[in-house]
């Protein structure tokens, strides 16, 4: 279950593992274990429409400039996710999802806060993403975090044939 109307999100210090702060009702976010992957993988599921593998998450795992995250309740059950794809200076958030009924709590909020704190940890200058046209939710989201419309990607998405908005963030 998922708390509404979560705190804002301070960036820069540090609690625990997470950099992100006033996490609610317990919440942390920590480096994925093998152990998170069904998890995750159910969350993909649920998120996309060409999920990808639990041998995909796997191979991830300790691989030279992939950072994989978690976000985990009181009870180390996951509720989210991100895979952050860091290339010399330049990184791209390729998955960013939580559980159905964490979706539009703000949790994402701080996720996505978190994902930008590694990514300033990794000296990245440029952050890149995809999203699909229609998914204004996650749109409005990374726009509030100063994303900007860098292009698009026509028929990118299947089930269904979708263009992709491409974005990119300069980070600070």
């Amino acid at each position: 279950m998922c708390i509404r109307d979560s705190p804002s999100v301070e960036r820069g210090t540090t609690l625990g593992m997470s950099r992100t702060t006033d996490l609610p009702g317990g919440l942390e976010i920590r480096n994925l274990l093998a152990e998170d992957v069904t998890a995750v993988v159910e969350i993909e599921n649920e998120a996309f429409t060409k999920p990808w593998r639990a041998e995909t998450f796997c191979s991830m795992i300790d691989r030279e400039g992939v950072e994989l995250m978690v976000m985990v309740d009181k009870v180390d059950s996951v509720i989210g996710y991100a895979v952050l794809w860091c290339i010399l200076d330049q990184g791209e958030l390729a998955n960013l999802a939580l559980v159905p009924a964490c979706r539009g709590s703000g949790l994402g909020a701080h996720l996505l806060s978190h994902v930008l704190d590694v990514s300033r940890d990794r000296d990245l200058k440029k952050l890149f993403l995809e999203v699909r046209a229609s998914n204004t939710t996650a749109i409005d989201l990374y726009a509030r975090f100063g994303f900007k419309d860098a292009g698009v990607r026509l028929g990118y998405y299947e089930s269904p044939r979708e263009d992709a908005r491409v974005m990119v963030l300069d980070i600070k």
